[in-house]
C-alpha cells in the first residue's frame, strides 16, 4: 500500500439511527473497493464491522471500527459507528477525529430521535454532513415523505442529488441530478448501468438539478454570478460549490442507496472521493494550549491516540490519528500524558479485525498499532522537543448506573482490573469506588449499556458479576438554631482526659452575615468572633467554624481538634448516616483543664456536643435534584409526560427541536434509577434524555420518614 499524502487523505464518520445499515453499508464500500471478496452480513456474523462476540450475541454494533478503502488514488478512512445512543460514546469519537459525517437514514422510518441526535453532535462539532436514505427497498419506504420531513427538521439545505424512480421490492433504479443519468442495476447490484434520463422522468430532474445548481453556487461568490449570467454551472463548478458548502455546513446533499443490495454504494463512493474535503481543507485542530496545529506533514510529529480495542490473541490495539507531521514504524517518540518513552512497532491500516502494515502514516492519516507498551486512550506521542496535548473529545453525562460486584468476593480485585482495561475501549463507562455509599458504581448510557458490560465480563472475563441499585447519596441538613455542650472526662490513673465544648449550630446560606448574639430559652449569648473557617465540603456545601471562645475557656491550640471532631460527625448524619452540609457552628465557651486536656478530649467532646445540637436542630434529609431534557415524537408526549409526573418530576417547559418535542424537567435521582427502561419501553425506542446534576433539595416529609425507618432497620441488622 502507498503512502498517501495529507491532500489526498479524507476521514468520514458513518452514523445514523440503530438499523440504519452502517455496516451493511460498510461492507459494500469495502466490497467495492476490492478489501473484501464477499460481502458478510450481520445475519450471518461474518462481516468487517461487528466483528466482537458481544456484537455477534446481540447483533448490534458496540463498538465503532475503523476501516479504510482506496479510491480513485484516494485514501478514505471510515469508521462505522454504533447506532444505539446507549454507545454514543462511538459516534462523538469518531466524529472528533473524521471531517465528514454520512448520516444514515432509515428508509422504512425516516429521520429518527437517532438521526436527530446525531446531527445534533454533527452540529456542535461543525461536521459537515451528508444524508443517505437507505433502504428503498423496503414495502413502507416512501422518499418523497422523508425528504419532506429532513427539509422540515433540517431545512432547505437538504438537498438531493439523488432520487428513486420506485421504493419497495421494485426499487432498482436512481436519477441523479448531479450527473443528470440514470442509475439502474440488476438484481445482483455492484456496477450500476448508467443511461439517459427517462423522458417521464426529465421535468422532475431538470427541477431538481436547479434546485442543486442555485445550492451550490450559493457557497461561492464566482459560482453565484456565473449562475446569476448563465442559469447553470458545469459538472466541476458544481462539485466544487458543494464542497464549499459541505465545509460550511451550508448544504447537506441527499442520496439513496440500498445497501443490502450493494445498490448505490459506489456512485457514493465516487462522490466521496470526488467531492468531500480532505483534511487539509477543514478547520484546525486546538492543542490544550488552544495553539492550532495544522495537518501538515513536514511539521514535527504528534499522533492523538482515540481508541483502545480489547482482541483476543492480540491484547490492545490502539488507534491513532496523525495530527502532524508523520510517522512510521521505529519511531521513538515522548507520551506527553504519561512522561515515558514510546518506540511505535509495526503500523497498520486498518480494515476491521485485519490489519495491513504500511510504511509510514502522513498528517490527517488514521491507523493502528499493538502492543504499546504504555499508551492509553487519549494520549498524545510527540517527537523530541515537541509538547503537543490534545483533550478535544467530550462525552456525554450518564444515565444509568448499577452498583457492581463479584459474585465470588475474592474476585473483585481482578473484576476491578478487567472494567478498568474496558473503560479504555469505552470511556462512557465510568467506575466510582464510592467511600460514601460503599459500593462499586458502573455509570453508563443506559440498561443495554451495562447489559453488554455485564456480558462480556461473564463471557470473555469468566467473572461472574451482580447488579444491584446503587444507593442515593443523600445529604442531611439542619433547618434552625441549637445549643449543646458535652464535657469528655476519663481518669484511669496517670494522666487523664478532659475537655468541654460549648457550641451552637445553625443552618448556613451563602452571604449571611456573621453572628453577633443569640436569644436561646430567653438566655442571651453574645458572640466575640476570634476566628473564623469557611470549608469546602468534598461533598457539596460548607462548614463554617467559628472561634468564639472569650477569657481563655479554651486555648487557641486546641480549636483545629475541636474542627476535627465536627468534621468526623459531618460525615455521618443522625438520620440516615449520610454526609452532613451546610452548617455554621459557633464554639462559645467550654472548659479544660491544666494537666488532663489534650486534643483527643477535645475532639472527642466536640463530636459529641456537635452531634447533640444536629438532633435539635430540625435536621431534614436532602436528595440530588437532576435537570432532564426528554427528546420525544410528539404523539408520545402525554404518556412521556404522565411518566414524569409519578416520578416527582417537576415539569419546567416544553419546546420543540427539528421535529421533535423537548421536555425539561428537574427530577430527583432516585426516581431515573430505571428510567432509560422506562422510556424505551413508553416510546418503543424512539426517545432519547440528558441529564446533568443541579441541586440537593429537601425531601417530602413522608419519604424522609421512609428513608429514617429503613436506616434504623439496616442499623439492627448491623448490629
Amino acid at each position: 500500500m502507498r503512502v498517501y499524502q495529507t491532500n489526498e487523505i479524507k476521514n468520514i464518520a458513518l452514523i445514523g439511527s440503530a438499523g440504519s445499515g452502517k455496516t451493511t453499508l460498510a461492507e459494500s464500500m469495502l466490497f467495492e473497493a476490492g478489501i473484501i471478496k464477499r460481502r458478510g452480513s450481520v445475519e450471518q456474523k461474518n462481516t468487517v464491522s461487528d466483528y466482537f462476540p458481544v456484537e455477534q450475541e446481540y447483533g448490534y454494533s458496540v463498538f465503532p471500527t475503523v476501516f479504510h478503502v482506496e479510491w480513485n488514488n484516494k485514501k478514505l478512512n471510515i469508521i462505522d459507528c454504533p447506532g444505539s445512543d446507549d454507545f454514543v460514546g462511538g459516534a462523538i469519537t469518531a466524529l472528533n477525529v473524521t471531517d465528514q459525517a454520512v448520516i444514515l437514514i432509515n428508509g422504512q422510518y425516516g429521520p429518527e430521535v437517532g438521526t436527530q441526535n446525531a446531527f445534533r453532535y454533527t452540529d456542535k462539532l461543525q461536521k459537515p454532513v451528508i444524508f443517505l436514505v437507505n433502504q428503498l427497498d423496503r414495502d413502507n419506504c416512501d422518499f418523497d415523505v422523508i425528504l419532506s420531513n429532513m427539509q422540515e427538521i433540517y431545512g432547505p439545505k437538504c438537498v438531493p442529488v439523488q432520487y428513486p424512480i420506485a421504493t419497495g421490492a421494485g426499487f432498482n433504479a436512481v436519477i441523479d441530478v448531479l450527473l443528470m443519468k440514470k442509475y439502474s442495476w440488476k438484481p445482483e447490484g455492484g456496477a450500476p448501468i448508467i443511461e439517459d434520463i427517462p423522458a417521464e422522468e426529465m421535468d422532475k430532474a431538470k427541477e431538481l438539478h436547479a434546485a442543486l445548481v442555485e445550492a451550490a453556487a450559493a457557497n461561492d461568490d464566482s459560482l453565484m454570478e456565473k449562475f446569476f449570467e448563465e442559469e447553470t454551472l458545469t459538472e466541476d463548478e458544481m462539485r466544487e460549490g458543494i464542497r464549499k458548502g459541505l465545509v460550511t455546513r451550508s448544504i447537506f446533499p441527499v442520496f439513496c442507496v440500498c445497501a443490502g443490495k450493494d445498490m448505490g454504494v459506489r456512485r457514493l463512493m465516487e462522490f466521496l472521493g470526488n467531492v468531500v474535503p480532505f483534511v487539509s481543507e477543514m478547520p484546525k485542530v486546538h492543542n490544550t494550549r488552544g495553539e492550532e496545529i495544522a495537518a501538515d506533514s513536514a511539521a514535527p510529529t504528534s499522533i492523538y491516540f482515540f481508541k483502545t480495542g480489547l482482541e483476543p490473541h492480540i491484547g490492545e490495539v490502539s488507534y491513532f490519528k496523525v495530527m502532524s507531521g508523520s510517522v512510521k514504524s521505529g519511531d521513538d517518540l515522548s507520551n506527553a500524558d504519561r512522561g515515558s518513552k514510546e518506540r511505535i512497532g509495526t503500523i497498520y491500516a486498518c480494515a476491521g479485525a485485519n490489519r495491513i502494515p504500511v510504511d509510514e502514516l502522513k498528517a490527517g492519516d488514521i491507523g493502528c498499532s499493538v502492543k504499546l507498551k504504555d499508551v492509553k486512550t487519549g494520549n498524545t506521542l510527540n517527537a523530541k522537543d515537541v509538547e503537543n496535548r490534545f483533550d478535544f473529545i467530550k462525552y456525554p453525562n450518564s444515565k444509568y448506573s448499577r452498583a457492581i460486584k463479584p459474585v465470588n468476593s475474592s474476585e473483585m480485585e481482578k473484576l476491578m482490573a478487567a472494567v478498568l482495561r474496558m473503560r479504555q475501549e469505552d470511556p462512557t463507562w465510568v467506575v466510582e469506588q464510592s467511600k460514601e455509599l460503599r459500593q462499586t458504581i458502573i455509570h453508563g448510557q443506559g440498561e443495554f449499556h451495562l447489559r453488554t458490560l455485564k456480558w462480556r465480563l461473564e463471557n470473555n472475563e469468566k467473572i461472574q458479576v451482580e447488579f444491584e441499585e446503587p444507593k442515593i447519596p443523600y445529604r442531611e441538613t439542619i433547618t434552625k438554631m441549637a445549643r449543646a455542650d458535652y464535657r469528655h472526662k476519663k481518669q484511669s490513673g496517670g494522666a487523664g482526659q478532659f475537655g468541654e465544648v460549648h457550641l451552637i449550630v445553625e443552618p448556613y446560606a451563602e452571604g449571611m452575615p456573621d453572628p453577633t448574639s443569640f436569644k436561646i430559652n430567653g438566655q442571651e449569648f453574645k458572640m466575640n468572633l476570634k476566628g473564623k473557617e469557611e470549608i469546602d465540603l468534598e461533598w457539596g456545601g460548607k462548614l463554617v467554624f467559628i472561634n468564639s471562645v472569650v477569657g481563655g475557656a479554651i486555648d487557641t491550640r486546641f480549636m483545629p481538634a475541636i474542627l476535627k471532631g465536627i468534621m468526623e460527625r459531618m460525615e455521618q448524619g443522625p438520620l440516615t448516616g449520610s454526609y452532613a452540609r451546610d452548617v455554621r457552628v459557633i464554639v462559645y465557651d467550654g472548659k479544660m483543664h491544666p494537666v488532663d486536656s489534650n486534643e483527643l478530649s477535645f475532639m472527642l467532646a466536640a463530636r459529641q456536643a456537635f452531634s447533640a445540637a444536629f438532633r435539635e436542630a430540625g435536621p431534614k434529609i436532602l436528595e440530588p435534584i437532576y435537570d432532564l431534557e426528554v427528546f420525544v415524537p410528539s404523539d408520545y408526549m402525554g404518556d412521556v409526560m404522565s411518566d414524569l409526573q409519578g416520578r416527582r418530576a417537576l415539569i419546567m417547559g416544553m419546546d420543540s427541536e427539528a421535529g421533535y418535542q423537548k421536555l425539561s424537567a428537574k427530577i430527583p435521582l432516585k426516581e431515573l434509577s430505571n428510567y432509560s427502561i422506562a422510556l424505551s419501553s413508553l416510546t418503543g425506542g424512539r426517545a432519547s434524555f440528558t441529564t446533568k446534576f443541579a441541586s440537593y433539595e429537601l425531601v417530602p416529609a413522608d419519604i424522609q420518614q421512609q428513608l429514617i425507618a429503613a436506616h434504623e432497620a439496616e442499623a439492627k441488622e448491623e448490629d
